[in-house]
This record gives C-alpha cells, sequence and structure tokens, in this order.
C-alpha cells in the first residue's frame, strides 16, 4: 500500500502520466486526431482502434432503447441466457455511455434517438486494456431536463428460469438520480453429470465410474443507487452505491462402479456444495476542466464483505455402509478491496496524449476447515499501472503509442511475489479506400493468477483424487499480435484478422502424485510457454442492404500449444464458429443462434464451449414489447471435458441439463421516457476484485 501512495505522490505533482480524453457528445468534439466527421449517408467509419457506428432514421423509429441499436452492428449480438449484449469473438466486454461504465439497465434508459453514435473498441485504450477485450462507447446528444423508467421480465414455464429488472431516472437542472435493480434466478433439479477418473496407482489400475443427478441453481440480485452533478465545461461529480447479493447451490446423489484391477464393488455417494455473499459498493468520481484541452479525474472504488463457500461430499460402499472418502470444506474469507485511479489529459494539435496511475489493493482473511484440518491465514494482492499513450493520425495513417509499468505484488501465507514488468502497445491503421484498411497491433503485459488458483485449500473429488491450489505461481507474461484486414458496404461488413498471442510462464492446470493423501492432486503450475495462432472471421450479410435480413458469422480456425514444466509439448486444433440469422420487419423481430461445441484447450483438460440452437421472436407496441423464444431446441444445454494422453489421469465427464431442453420463454417489457437524461462524461471506471471462491 505504501507502493501505491507513493507512486500516486509522484504522479500528482508531474503530471507526466495522463489518461485519454475522448470526446462524449457532438458538441464536445474538436479534436482532429482519430475523431472524425460523421456524414449522414455514412453508416461505419473505421479506425486504427476502433469503428464508429452511426443508425438512419428506420433503424432509431425500429428500436426500444440503445440496446437494440447495438444488437445490430456486426461484433456484437444478444446472450439468450443473461439478456445481455456480449461480442460475438468472446472475452469481456465493457460498456460505456459518455465515457462512464454502464450496466445493462442504464442502456436501456437511453432512447434511440438521443444516441448520436456508437465507438466499438476492438482494441481497448490504454486504461481499459487490463480490463476488457471489447469497449462499447455509447455517444448520446446534449442533456436536458427529463425521466425514464422501465421494467421486464421473462419466465420458463416448466422450469426454474426468470430474469427481471427494473430501472428508473430523473434529472432536474445539473443534478440526476438513478435507481437499478435487477434479479437472475435458476432453479434446475435434474442436471445429469456422468464422469470416469482412471488411473495407475501403486502398481494397480483403478477406475471410478460415476453417475449422479443434481438439482442446483443461484440467485443473483443488483440494486444501485446514483447521484450525480455535473457543470458543464466546469466539473463533475458521481456517487453511486451497489449491493450484489448472490447465493448459489448444489445438492448431487448417485451411484459409482469402483474398479481395482479385477476387483469392482458399487459405490454411493451425495456432493452438496454452496456460497453465498452480499457485496456494497461505494465508488466515487470527481473530474475537473481545467483550461481548454486539459481534464484531471480521480475514481475510487471501495467494498468490504464476507464469502461463505461450503463443500460436502461423501462415498460409500453400498450394502455395508463403509465410508471411502468424507469431505467437508467451510470457508469464510472476509475480503476488503480499494481500487484507485489518477488521470490527466491533454490535447495537441497533432494528437492527444492519454495516461494515468491506476493501483488496486485487495486482501482476504480466509477461516478455513477442510481436509487438511482448521486454519486461519491471510493473502494480500496489489497491482499497481502506470500508462502514458498518445495517439494521432498523419493522412491515411492512424497510430496509437503507449507504454507503460504494471507491477504485480501477490503476498499469501506461504509465499511472496514481487514483479515489474514494462507493458508497450504500439496500434497502427492504414487506409486502402473508405470503406478498407489494414490494422496491426502489438501488446506486452503481465496476467496475474487469480486468487482461488493461488490458494492452499484442499478439497476431494473422488476416491484417491484431491484439488489444491498453488500460492507460488508466478504471473504470465503475455506477447499479443494481431493484423486485421476491414471492409464493409451496404451489404457487407467483414473482418479478417491472423493472430498469434505468446505466454510466457502460461499457468496450467496438471495432475501430480500427492505425498500427503498418497493418491493423485490435480493442482497448477507455471508451464515454460504456451502459443495460440489462427484466423478468425467475422461479419455480417445483408442481401437486401437492410436488417429485413442479415445473417452474422464468426469462424475462427486456431491451433494452440503448451509446453509444460515437465517439458511436455501439449497441442489442440480447433475450428471455432457461431452464426445468427436476423429479420426485422415493421414492429415484428425474429432472431435465430447456433454453433457447433469444440473442444479448446484448458490446462490439463479439453472443454468443450455451451453448445447454442435459440430462437426468438418480439413485437413492439408503443412502450410495450412483447417476446417468446426457445432455448436448446430438441437438445439440452451440454458441456463435455476429457483429459489429455499426456495426463496421469484419465478423467471424462459429461454434463446435461435437461431442465433447458427446449425451454420455452415468455417475456414482457415496459418503457417510458419523457425528455432527456443527464449522462455523466466520466473518463475512469474501476471495479473491486470479485469474490474468493475455490
Amino acid at each position: 500500500m505504501k507502493k501505491a501512495i507513493y507512486t500516486a505522490f509522484i504522479l500528482s505533482g508531474t503530471f507526466m502520466f495522463s489518461q485519454e480524453k475522448s470526446p462524449d457528445t457532438v458538441e464536445g468534439s474538436a479534436t482532429k486526431e482519430i475523431q472524425e466527421v460523421i456524414l449522414k449517408s455514412q453508416r461505419k467509419k473505421q479506425f486504427a482502434d476502433k469503428a464508429v457506428y452511426t443508425f438512419d432514421r428506420e433503424a432509431l423509429e425500429k428500436a426500444r432503447y440503445a440496446k437494440d441499436l447495438l444488437q445490430t452492428l456486426p461484433e456484437l449480438q444478444l446472450d439468450p441466457v443473461a439478456n445481455t449484449i456480449t461480442s460475438t469473438k468472446g472475452g469481456a466486454t465493457l460498456f460505456l455511455i459518455n465515457g462512464i461504465e454502464a450496466t445493462d439497465l442504464q442502456i436501456r434508459s437511453v432512447m434511440p434517438g438521443d444516441v448520436v453514435k456508437v465507438e466499438y473498441y476492438d482494441i481497448p485504450p490504454a486504461r481499459w486494456a487490463t480490463r476488457a477485450d471489447t469497449v462499447v462507447n455509447i455517444l448520446t446528444r446534449s442533456a436536458e431536463t427529463g425521466y425514464v423508467f422501465g421494467a421486464d421480465l421473462s419466465a420458463a414455464f416448466n422450469t426454474g428460469f426468470v430474469n427481471g429488472s427494473a430501472y428508473a431516472n430523473y434529472t432536474k437542472g445539473k443534478n440526476n438520480l438513478g435507481f437499478e435493480y435487477s434479479i437472475n434466478l435458476r432453479d434446475y433439479d435434474d442436471r445429469r453429470v456422468s464422469s470416469i477418473y482412471d488411473y495407475r496407482l501403486n502398481g494397480k489400475q483403478y477406475r471410478s465410474d460415476e453417475n449422479r443427478t443434481d438439482h442446483f441453481g443461484y440467485t443473483f440480485q443488483s440494486i444501485a443507487l446514483r447521484y450525480t452533478r455535473m457543470v458543464p465545461e466546469d466539473y463533475a461529480f458521481q456517487v453511486k452505491l451497489n449491493m450484489d447479493v448472490f447465493s448459489r447451490f448444489s445438492k448431487g446423489t448417485g451411484q459409482s462402479v469402483f474398479t481395482m484391477d479385477s476387483f469392482s464393488e458399487q459405490h454411493s455417494m451425495f456432493k452438496n456444495n454452496g456460497s453465498d455473499y452480499v457485496i456494497p459498493k461505494l465508488d466515487l468520481y470527481y473530474s475537473k476542466e481545467i483550461g481548454d484541452k486539459d481534464e484531471l479525474s480521480l475514481n475510487l472504488v471501495g467494498s468490504h464483505y464476507t464469502t461463505n463457500t461450503s463443500e460436502t461430499a461423501k462415498e460409500w460402499i453400498m450394502g455395508s455402509g463403509l465410508s471411502v472418502y468424507d469431505n467437508d470444506m467451510v470457508l469464510k474469507a472476509k475480503q476488503t478491496s480499494i481500487v484507485g485511479e489518477l488521470a490527466h489529459t491533454h490535447d495537441f494539435v497533432a494528437g492527444k496524449l492519454s495516461s494515468g496511475y491506476r493501483f488496486s489493493v485487495t486482501s482476504i482473511s480466509n477461516d478455513l476447515n477442510n481436509l487438511a484440518g482448521y486454519s486461519r491465514y491471510s493473502v494480500n494482492y496489489l497491482e499497481q499501472y502506470i500508462y502514458s499513450e498518445f495517439s494521432g493520425k498523419i493522412e491515411k495513417f492512424t497510430y496509437r503509442v503507449g507504454a507503460g509499468l504494471t507491477n504485480i505484488h501477490n503476498k499469501s501465507a506461504t509465499n511472496t511475489f514481487d514483479e515489474w514488468s514494462f507493458t508497450p502497445k504500439v496500434v497502427l491503421g492504414y487506409q486502402l479506400k473508405n470503406n478498407q484498411n489494414f490494422r496491426f497491433t502489438g501488446s506486452y503485459s503481465p496476467v496475474s493468477p487469480s486468487s482461488n488458483v493461488l490458494s492452499s485449500n484442499v478439497v476431494q473429488l473422488a476416491p484417491n483424487i484431491v484439488q489444491r491450489g498453488n500460492p507460488f505461481l508466478k504471473s504470465q507474461q503475455v506477447f499479443s499480435n494481431n493484423l486485421t484486414y476491414s471492409f464493409s458496404n451496404k451489404y457487407f461488413d467483414f473482418n479478417a484478422a491472423l493472430f498469434y498471442r505468446y505466454t510466457d510462464r502460461v499457468i496450467n492446470q496438471y495432475y501430480v502424485q500427492d505425498e500427503v493423501s498418497g493418491g493423485y492432486a490435480l493442482t497448477y503450475e507455471n508451464g515454460k510457454y504456451g502459443q495460440r495462432y489462427g484466423m478468425q472471421l467475422t461479419g455480417s450479410y445483408k442481401p437486401f442492404g437492410s436488417n429485413l435480413l442479415v445473417l452474422k458469422a464468426v469462424i475462427t480456425p486456431t491451433s494452440e500449444t503448451i509446453r509444460t514444466g515437465r517439458d511436455m509439448v501439449i497441442k489442440n486444433n480447433y475450428l471455432g464458429n457461431y452464426f445468427v440469422l436476423s429479420s426485422e420487419y415493421k414492429s415484428f423481430s425474429v432472431q435465430y443462434q447456433f454453433n457447433i461445441p469444440v473442444y479448446s484447450l484448458s490446462g490439463a483438460f479439453l472443454n468443450t464451449n455451451e453448445n447454442q440452437n435459440n430462437i426468438f421472436i418480439s413485437y413492439k407496441h408503443r412502450n410495450w414489447t412483447f417476446s417468446t423464444g426457445m432455448y436448446w431446441i430438441g437438445m439440452p444445454s451440454e458441456y463435455k471435458t476429457k483429459s489429455l494422453p499426456e495426463s496421469l489421469v484419465d478423467y471424462r465427464v459429461h454434463t446435461q441439463i435437461m431442465n433447458n431442453k427446449s425451454m420455452f420463454v415468455l417475456g414482457l417489457s415496459y418503457d417510458f421516457s419523457k425528455g432527456k437524461k443527464t449522462e455523466l462524461q466520466r473518463k475512469l471506471n474501476n471495479e473491486t476484485a470479485p469474490a474468493a471462491t475455490f
């Protein structure tokens, strides 16, 4: 923490590091560099690090709110399960409204007519690069007094599936009040899990063939209150109170056939687990304009809460009742997180300087009972990030050059890891024609292991098999390169990208012989390196030049390799894919999504992505929207995992959620607005660390 305060003091005295400032409204756009003039006849303008979209009158009239406009972008899609917008390319997506981080409900609170343009960053600027793979910034018109509110509910008839939300915003003068509430509930009583552990131990061949049925579910609720005061061309202040409430459970029973060489016996079992937390968060933001070209911003986010996690698993011999294993794990983690950021922006005639300093501190006190007995220990994670970036344009060339320093300081009960890394980044773009360009990006950055990976916790998975974390892990070092060709016209919006990603000290999960338990342990190591390369083809096709019929597709042939710490080479090739067929006609819209699941590499395993085969239909009448749909048509949602040939344990698992099969859902929403909202032109957006679980 002393390092963080010291660095912040030096930074605030020199102002050498500052954060990028981007114009948030049409009236505020005066910088020449990467900023553009949007013509009414243009729908897309491509730059080195982003694409800028505008919308015609027909699209604005059909949309209920800004969220509907985002669905029309070639690179974005509607996640049918969470009812949120995600990137078709995968990864984390961050949404902003005029530069301020926005939730799904805030996006709904923006009326289509207020949207001027949308900036889609597939190469995020420095201030977001460590938090998201894609950034979407919605720019709106100047704020005026008004209010907006709405609510929606969608639910399945034959199983526990509910998505609900409500929001309201009221603006008067320079002040704005906002409220949000959302709930996602799942309660499934027919999840079927089949798994096999096959291994050789002490000269004998063991096999555990397990089948069980689970009743599982979760409830996630989010409540937010915001107050904003904004004095144009002077300062902006926002205080935001968040409360995230989460609980999950899983209760499973089943049988297994346990075999040792030629001897076999019937086992019964149950596996129960659950966790819960309530996270209160305070988010303070202040920005001050200094002259015409400078702005100083400060953001501070803090949270303090307790996460309760428990797991009970028992297996016994049928008939005799003799115990095979008895696993009880109870973890109570008290967690305090603080994130702070100081930034300064300056506009030059030739371009824009954007940099800053951010630190995040997470302290976790663990009270743990598990197979190893009782323990109480604390862990601390500190990450500092100092960055500076300049962007500009020279004729047909656009560029963004940045450099930074990242410090990762992880201190566990048994180990301390401290390292500073230089993190450069370069983005180059060249415009061939108005609708064609090439872009190149190269970057180098560290990635810290998550708290559960660093944990020293132990849980029983099967007879002779346990799982452990590894507190001695070092951070990964990621070197990434991409070369992208983009083409767009009235009918096509197409991107072809060659990518190469090299990870030094790659974190790899694998099985090792466990001296404590006498069996095998699934744990983590820093492998020598990992690499992924291939091509990603993304885009949309409109045969009629409108949204009457749209086909979106993502096709990603990929090759991936990991060289483990034991010098074994693991390889895998796959053809990633995703397709969306949609149509809009007057007040009706229909969308169909599907994919073909593929295996991708994840440590000691190959995992399939979630299968999709979904259709949705909606009808808009004034402020009301009626919707219906069917998820996983003719099939359950399913997930497969299998170990690699190099693994000491041959492990396979097949999970099917039968409640999801041909799941029929109805939905209803109401949205009303009068006037326009005040949207804070915020430049800093941070989040504290997630709950620590195992």
